[in-house]
């Protein structure tokens, strides 16, 4: 490790200015019809969905579709493909405003949903109407702000209406068109139909109001609550706490049923941990005693929505890595340095140099080795090996395989005297001529290269390891691994040395450190059991000087950079 050169303090943009949407994949995952380049959702041409299907889609414009993925493909770049119904084509989804007196209107008033196949209008129950789906009822009426918070439920003037049948309409605020929400025919007993009051104004936000990045205006009290109030979903991805819903610690608040559903929704997946004992609602019951779900289980457009979304999810193929194939078992956590056992870091690699090991690295599948830029040469590829399953320098199976270096990738921005962009790529000559590369008869696994900022956060345990020097610069011979907590911006700590795409990590009092020689090695972080590449060590204030924690390269700034090199399916674990 090292110390770094006076420098300019940048400007750091808080959250709410970064104007993360529901198309920020920093802070949410995409549609299965879209991927995550720099940040942002963008579209994937039909032809990339999963051909798993449930039923063939029809359009607003009649066109047929193999699958719903294929559709919502089309859609995201021309509007006239949006959801209709089931394939083949038979009759209009419609919807439409009514007055109390059943006279249209084009802005606010009664929900009435007309169905494919049907001649008659049905109102929608009030049960379970809420801004979410009211939002997309505006949204497919023309209004892109969605609705306004107010007027959700309109009073039946006729006493015999309110018995009627009526829609249970139940929607996740990202759909176009209500035709893509869950509906079941349902009775309701209340005296009311849900209603909505689009949003169409143009002004700037007053005063006490919150402003969404698609410029609605909603008040301070709706933000943070679970429910998409924007219809952007930017009033939920900057919150540190969340009322009355479940809380992400990438700071996303979802809504509290979204908790243990079976569906990864927080980027780290911590919804779908510990659900042993969440209580399972009964299929075809409702959580308000006072709607009946009339045709349980079934779609009231025939289609089964949520079933095809989540089989789209499902068939997505995801990338195998940051999973030991053998588990390693504790009783009791370790909060000190300890000596790795066989295969516990099966990412962690040795980078030979000439005939001395000076440098870690992490092994990120096919070919290819992360490691820091200040460890290796662009221009001297041949002097580095890399050794894998290296335990103990001085003793070590002479049979370990160690590949010689075809390339070295050093981040062209890398600055020396600052430790700014301190991250390079080795790729490996592949000796074995095998598509796993250097997979073959051995336990190395790749870990997984995070694509998000916010995966992990300041306070989380992560784990370090590495053959650097130990107390005292002693040299460390068997490799030696420690927790560790992600820090705060440790710009004070570090004035005008740490900048933007750097991360801090230690103990307060200095006890546990990475030091001279753990350089380029991983810093660990786990969502769930899973193993991401969060820090490259890189440099810091001596070894264990309490108040001084290690700073590393933050590695999920670096995902376009690597995916550039590697290849993004060599790295993209959930088809980002």
């Amino acid at each position: 490790m090292g110390e770094s050169k006076q420098g300019t303090i940048s400007v750091k943009k808080t959250c709410w200015d970064e104007k993360y949407t529901v198309d920020s994949c920093h802070k949410v995952f995409c549609a299965p019809w879209q991927r995550c380049v720099d940040g942002r959702c963008i579209c994937k041409l039909p032809y990339q969905c999963p051909r798993n299907k449930t039923i063939g889609a029809c359009s607003d414009s009649n066109k047929s579709f193999l699958t719903y993925c294929q559709l919502k493909s089309a859609e995201c770049t021309n509007p006239k493909y949006r959801f209709n119904s089931e394939s083949p084509c038979a009759g209009k989804f419609e919807i439409s405003l009514k007055d109390s007196n059943g006279a249209a209107t084009t802005k606010n008033g009664i929900v009435k949903i007309k169905l494919p196949k049907n001649t008659i209008e049905s109102f929608v129950c009030p049960e379970k109407w809420t801004i979410t789906e009211s939002n997309v009822a505006c949204r497919q009426l023309a209004f892109p702000q969605g609705a306004s918070i107010e007027t959700l439920r309109y009073n039946i003037l006729k006493q015999e209406e309110s018995n009627h049948d009526c829609l249970q309409v139940t929607c996740r605020g990202s759909e176009t068109t209500l035709a893509e929400c869950s509906i079941k025919k349902a009775k309701s007993t209340k005296n009311e139909r849900a209603g909505v009051s689009c949003y169409d104004k143009k002004n700037e936000c007053e005063t006490g109001l919150f402003t969404c990045v698609n410029g609605k205006c909603i008040d301070f009290n709706h933000t943070c609550n679970g429910q998409n109030d924007c219809g952007d979903l930017s009033d939920e991805l900057c919150c540190s706490e969340c009322k009355n819903s479940f809380h992400c610690k990438a700071d996303v608040c979802i809504p509290k049923e979204y908790k243990c559903n079976g569906e990864v929704d927080c980027i780290s997946g911590e919804d779908e941990e510990k659900c042993e004992d969440i209580p399972q609602v009964p299929k075809g019951k409702s959580e308000n005693s006072e709607i009946s779900v009339v045709d349980e289980g079934s779609n009231a457009v025939d289609y089964d929505i949520e079933a095809e979304r989540r089989l789209i999810r499902d068939s997505i193929p995801k990338l195998q890595c940051g999973l030991p194939k053998t588990e390693h078992i504790r009783v009791k956590r370790i909060i000190g340095g300890e000596k790795a056992e066989k295969n516990q870091f099966p990412w962690q690699v040795a980078i030979k140099d000439g005939t001395k090991i000076n440098c870690g690295g992490i092994y990120i599948g096919g070919c290819w080795v992360l490691t820091a830029a200040h460890c290796v040469r662009a221009d001297q590829a041949q002097r580095y090996r890399i050794m894998v399953e290296l335990l103990d320098r001085l003793v070590y199976d002479q049979d370990l395989d160690s590949f010689p270096v075809k390339s070295v990738k050093v981040h062209e921005l890398y600055n020396p005297n600052t430790y700014e962009n301190d991250i390079a790529l080795l790729e490996v000559v592949n000796i074995y001529n095998e598509p796993s590369c250097m997979q073959v008869d051995n336990n190395l696994v790749a870990a997984c290269v995070p694509w998000s900022p916010y995966q992990f956060m300041p306070g989380e345990s992560c784990t370090v390891s590495g053959w650097g020097r130990a107390e005292g610069f002693s040299k460390v011979f068997h490799l030696k691994w420690g927790n560790i907590h992600l820090m705060n911006n440790c710009s004070t700590v570090y004035e005008g040395r740490f900048f933007d795409k750097m991360e801090c990590a230690g103990t307060y009092d200095g006890s546990i450190d990475s030091c001279k020689g753990d350089s380029g090695g991983p810093l660990i972080c786990y969502a769930g059991k899973v193993a991401y590449v969060w820090g490259i060590v890189s440099w810091g204030e001596n070894c264990g000087e309490p108040g001084y924690p290690g700073v590393y390269t933050k590695v999920a700034h670096y995902f376009e950079w690597i995916s550039r090199h590697v290849g993004r399916q060599l790295i993209a674990k959930l088809d980002i």
